[in-house]
C-alpha cells in the first residue's frame, strides 16, 4: 500500500499537474487522461497520459526511469480512417504536404513508425512516389525529452509545449484528413 501511495504522490500526480499546466498554456490540450494502475509491473514503472486532438489522433506522454517521452500518434484507426488516410496521401496536394511534414519532423529528431504493411496496398501503384506513406495503417512520431527528474521541474511545461509545436503540423494534417471516417 505504501508503494501505491508513493507512486501516486511521486509519479501520477506530477503527470496530472504537468498536463494541467500544459492545458492552461494552450486550451487545445485540455482533453487529456492519465492512466491508472495495472497489475503488470511495466505500468508501475511507466506513467502514461494522452492528450486527445481528434478521433484516434493524440499526443502521448510517458514518464519512466528513462525520463519523459512524447509522441504524436494516429493509431488504432476506426474503420474508414485508413482509407481516408491513403486517399489523402495519394492526392498530389495533401500527399506532398504530408511527405514534407514527415520529413521535417524526422529532421527534428523524431522516429517515424506505425503499423506498416510490407507491400503497397491494393489499388495503388507499386511505384507511387509516396509508397512508403501509403503502406502505413497508423503513423507515430516519437522522441525522448530526456531528464529523469524533469517531470518535477517548471521547465517541463516548456519542453512539452515545444515538442507539441514540433508535432503540430503532422497532427493538424491528420485531424484534417482522417478524423471523420464513415
Amino acid at each position: 500500500m505504501r508503494c501505491r501511495a508513493d507512486r501516486e504522490r511521486l509519479v501520477r500526480q506530477p503527470m496530472i499537474a504537468l498536463l494541467n499546466e500544459v492545458a492552461d498554456a494552450d486550451p487545445r490540450y485540455e482533453d487529456f487522461s492519465v492512466w491508472h494502475y495495472r497489475t503488470d509491473s511495466w505500468w508501475w514503472q511507466h506513467q502514461s497520459a494522452v492528450i486527445r486532438l481528434g478521433r484516434k489522433i493524440e499526443i502521448n506522454l510517458r514518464f519512466s526511469l528513462d525520463g519523459l517521452r512524447i509522441q504524436g500518434a494516429w493509431w488504432y484507426p476506426d474503420p474508414g480512417q485508413v482509407d481516408l488516410f491513403r486517399k489523402a496521401v495519394a492526392s498530389e496536394g495533401s500527399g506532398r504536404e504530408l511527405s514534407a511534414i514527415v520529413e521535417d519532423v524526422r529532421k527534428k529528431g523524431y522516429d517515424i513508425s506505425g503499423d506498416v504493411m510490407k507491400r503497397p496496398p491494393r489499388g495503388y501503384p507499386t511505384d507511387h512516389s509516396r509508397t512508403n506513406l501509403l503502406r502505413h495503417r497508423s503513423l507515430i512520431a516519437a522522441r525522448p525529452l530526456g531528464c529523469e527528474e524533469c517531470l518535477h521541474t517548471p521547465e517541463t511545461v516548456g519542453r512539452v509545449l515545444s515538442a507539441a509545436a514540433d508535432l503540430d503540423a503532422l497532427l493538424t494534417w491528420l485531424v484534417r484528413h482522417v478524423k471523420h471516417a464513415a
